[in-house]
């Protein structure tokens, strides 16, 4: 082996490079794998983590409209997993924005975020918890509190010896109980969505540099606007004043003549 190594060093040293190349492709993959795991927040097993991310998203004016419908498709279509649509909002005009917030199973989370990001630029984002174990455990608790009232009220009102004033308020007692327990069953519901989902919230803005530009071609816009109601302003403070000077240069012109014939007698 070690002759036919000699005989053709050439070879051997293709081989070498191919095999360290392979060796680079494998680190490199198993690095970006390792860094989109580490850009998921999943909750600890066992926990009542109900997560949050709101991020702010520079991206081209003309593209913000496109890629909230983007967002919004692909929410319903469930592209990336479990998700709803809680609210989209747009703004035009001097200051173009958008904005959409979904619930998404939390594997989703940051396919959806990547989209959103796509030719823009995230540049903020913020992930918070709230934990709900307490809320989850008082109600657990008054749930089969109501339950264990339910139950005895329901042995009670089968005995042979209830009067019928007694069954009235059980019967009546038994009604608000169901509609504890219904509401109990809701409020599990909700927070358990919470803790199995995660919401999102993404908002657009056009760059800072867009922006300005935006602002200096209103501006320019308005300058026709601007200038004719600075002329119409004037216009009117003039006619406004107008009887005010002649009626003033009157009672002068008066007053003059007046000083001027006192001092001639007064000289004579």
């Amino acid at each position: 082996m070690y002759k036919e190594a000699r005989r053709h060093p050439r070879w051997v040293g293709a081989l070498a490079v191919l095999l360290t190349l392979a060796g680079c492709g494998r680190h490199e993959a198993a690095a970006e794998a390792g860094a989109g795991a580490a850009g998921a927040v999943v909750s600890p097993e066992g926990a009542s983590l109900a997560y949050e991310h709101d991020l702010d998203i520079r991206l081209d004016a003309a593209k913000i409209g496109p890629r909230v419908k983007q967002i919004a498709d692909a929410c319903q279509s469930a592209r990336f997993g479990d998700c709803a649509v809680l609210q989209v909002g747009q703004q035009g005009g001097e200051y173009p924005s958008g904005s959409i917030r979904v619930r998404i199973a939390p594997k989703g989370v940051e396919p959806i975020i990547g989209l959103a990001g796509q030719g823009g630029e995230v540049s903020s984002r913020n992930t918070h918890a709230e934990d709900l174990a307490q809320q989850v455990a008082d109600t657990a608790l008054a749930k089969a509190r109501l339950q264990k009232e339910h139950e005895r009220l329901l042995a009670y009102q089968d005995s042979k010896d209830i009067k019928l004033a007694d069954l009235l308020v059980i019967t009546q007692r038994l009604s608000e109980i169901e509609a504890g327990v219904e509401q109990a069953n809701k409020e599990a519901a909700q927070q358990r969505r919470r803790i199995d989902t995660q919401l999102v919230t993404m908002q657009f803005n056009a760059p800072s540099g867009q922006r300005s530009r935006n602002e200096i071609g209103m501006a320019l816009s308005e300058s026709g606007a601007i200038l004719t109601t600075s002329i119409a302003y004037l216009i009117r403070a003039v006619a406004a004043l107008l009887p005010v000077l002649v009626i003033g240069s009157i009672i002068g012109w008066i007053g003059l003549r007046l000083w001027r014939r006192r001092r001639a007698r007064r000289a004579g």
